[in-house]
């Protein structure tokens, strides 16, 4: 009923260290037609991704042992210009400026957490068609 077409088949990572962050988001991607993998924190994430090919990374910002500014930055340092993995912060941090602080790691889009459905397709829809952050 949700599953969007131009995710069916897609494959994403949910880098959380929040067991109910990462059931709902997980329930969520895949009603939207999504293959999902979950990484309790940024050393797990990190491996996942080197053994994956992710259309998508929605990365938390506070996780132990690497937050999300320290993956992605070592996401980015290994891609080079070969590739680009698409990296959505999916944060509880609302304060001004921590939208423009993950813009600048090298993430792709930002979503505050908690998030719903709508919101969360409306911002993959926009980063996998390449719109705007």
């Amino acid at each position: 009923m949700l599953a969007e077409p131009d995710f069916i088949g897609k494959h994403a990572l949910i880098a959380d260290d929040y067991t109910a962050n990462q059931e709902m988001l997980q329930e969520m991607l895949e009603l939207l037609g999504f293959r999902v993998d979950v990484a309790g924190d940024g050393a797990q994430a990190l491996q996942l991704y080197q053994e994956n090919h992710y259309d998508i990374i929605l990365m938390d910002i506070e996780m132990p042992l690497k937050n999300g500014y320290e993956v992605t930055h070592e996401i980015r340092k290994a891609e080079g210009s070969k590739k680009h993995t698409l990296i959505l912060a999916l944060t509880a941090n609302t304060m001004a400026g921590d939208k423009e602080k993950c813009l600048a790691a090298g993430m792709d889009g930002y979503l505050s957490k908690p998030t719903e459905i709508k919101r969360l397709r409306q911002k993959l829809s926009e980063l996998l068609q390449g719109q705007p952050k």
